[in-house]
């Protein structure tokens, strides 16, 4: 008898459940990127093509606020690429199982790699001990069609409502990603790594460093490195 399909059907369930409360914080992330897009001079066909072959989240509404203002074209590529560079950390956790699928499933693991997809997937691993392609593609996929949803519904109020930036929806991208790392400090030095991540992003920001994310990236991972190796060493 083949239990294949009992057990991808509970992965399915289960990774659907996690990934709900994500897409709920998302909506109104993709309502403000939609109706932005229409009002820095997309077409409505342009701006929910952005979310359907883009799908980029923080990169999106950058490039559509470069793009309102009538920006050169290499600072809307250079800004999308900094913000978007965390994916780089991302796809290195996953190397060792994904380097074992074809090229199409890794293909569509990239295009779907986000940092909620990233969460509930290392969430997982760290219960199950193991990576599940299709728990991960089913968190992937689901955040997908909710930002599509909510990217459409913003074209629909951006053509409709005007200043709607006003409302103050930018704050469900602060709300999601605290949402994202607060179930993630489970130890010392990610809490460590979190806090000067934090302290610094603010800090360069302040001083006007153009590169704060990276920067605050950095500097938090060697902190977690460095903290992780002291607990190793106090063990």
């Amino acid at each position: 008898m083949n239990f294949k399909l009992p057990s991808e059907a509970r992965l399915i369930y289960q990774a659907s459940v996690a990934i709900f409360p994500l897409c709920l914080a998302v909506i109104p992330w993709g309502i403000l990127c939609g109706s932005l897009a229409i009002q820095a001079g997309l077409s409505p066909i342009q701006a929910q093509a952005m979310s359907l072959f883009v799908f980029a989240g923080a990169a999106q509404l950058a490039g559509i606020s470069l793009f309102g203002v009538m920006s050169p074209t290499l600072p809307i590529l250079s800004s999308t690429f900094v913000i978007g560079s965390r994916h780089l950390l991302y796809s290195a956790v996953f190397q060792t199982d994904i380097m074992k699928l074809s090229w199409f499933k890794r293909m569509a693991f990239a295009f779907f790699l986000t940092d909620e997809m990233f969460a509930v997937s290392t969430s997982h691993i760290d219960k199950t001990r193991s990576f599940s392609y299709v728990y991960a593609m089913t968190a992937g996929v689901g955040f997908y069609l909710v930002w599509n949803l909510a990217t459409l519904g913003g074209i629909i109020a951006g053509s409709s409502i005007d200043n709607i930036e006003e409302l103050g929806l930018e704050f469900a991208i602060a709300a999601t990603f605290i949402a994202i790392v607060i179930p993630s400090i489970k130890d010392r030095s990610t809490l460590f790594a979190v806090l000067v991540s934090g302290f610094s992003v603010l800090a360069f920001d302040m001083v006007g460093f153009e590169y704060s994310l990276i920067g605050a990236t950095i500097l938090g991972m060697i902190t977690g490195f460095y903290t992780s190796n002291g607990e190793k060493n106090d063990a």
